[in-house]
């Protein structure tokens, strides 16, 4: 059974693998402060309320992004599971990386890039991952397998808050899709604004990437993260939907080093 656990900035994502198949996954906080107690106490928690014994976990692969939460994950690994974690870089994963310097490549962008790649890659297939997170990310994989680079968009939740905080006028409002592009009342005008300027900010990334990638007319467009759900069915660009992406390129790549 594996552990995979993705820190990112908003969310650590945890799975636990029976196999190939996902048996089960929650959510956390990513709070900077949370000791390797503090984490300890809650993952093993979630394991007793799925009935899941801590001893059968048999490995544990970590993509993390938030440094100050990197070590409390490793004790809380070492102290809970009785495990050293597979720490996920740009130098065990198992892709060649294009990026300067490739130790500057978020961990979850590559854990994506491997998972998309397994899953969707082909000859002359070309991969485009977009991750609605805390960021918006693009990531591109060439149809060699090789990582070629990405973009980085302050993400839609940043957006709304930096609109709200920024303007002494605008309210905070749910981010949503309005019934209409131009909105009546300033609630639906931002919605409008956030929604769509979020849609055609992909659709026309997305387009560009495409461009400039080799055999780009022809690749494929692979969603995941926590806002996916929002947008997937608007934007047209979005070939899949994999929400548990990162999760699998976890299980993929821990089990490429040889781990037991």
């Amino acid at each position: 059974m594996l552990l995979a656990i993705d820190v990112g900035n908003t969310n650590v994502t945890i799975g636990v693998f029976e196999g190939a198949a996902l048996a089960h996954s929650w959510r956390l906080a990513s709070l900077r402060e949370r000791t390797g107690d503090e984490l300890g106490i809650l993952v093993t928690r979630l394991f007793e309320q799925a009935h899941r014994p801590v001893s059968a976990v048999s490995g544990i692969a970590i993509a993390s992004v938030v440094p100050p939460l990197t070590r409390p994950m490793e004790e809380m690994c070492e102290r809970y599971f009785g495990r050293t974690a597979l720490q996920v870089d740009a130098g065990n994963a198992g892709m060649p990386i294009a990026y300067y310097p490739p130790g500057d490549v978020g961990a979850d962008r590559i854990v994506n890039a491997v998972a998309a790649r397994e899953k969707f890659g082909g000859s002359q297939t070309p991969l485009i991952v977009v991750d609605f997170g805390t960021g918006t990310t693009f990531d591109a994989i060439s149809a060699e397998g090789e990582y070629v680079g990405g973009i980085i968009c302050p993400g839609l939740g940043i957006s709304a808050d930096a609109l709200f905080q920024r303007a002494a006028r605008l309210p905070r409002v749910e981010v949503r899709k309005p019934d209409r592009i131009v909105g009546q009342t300033t609630v639906t005008a931002i919605q409008s604004g956030l929604f769509f300027g979020y849609v055609e900010m992909v659709e026309g990334l997305v387009r560009r990437v495409r461009a400039e990638l080799e055999h780009g007319a022809r690749a494929t467009v692979i969603a995941t993260g926590g806002f996916t759900d929002l947008f997937a069915a608007e934007i047209r660009a979005i070939d899949h939907v994999e929400p548990d992406l990162t999760l699998e390129g976890l299980r993929l790549i821990w089990e490429r080093n040889g781990c037991p």
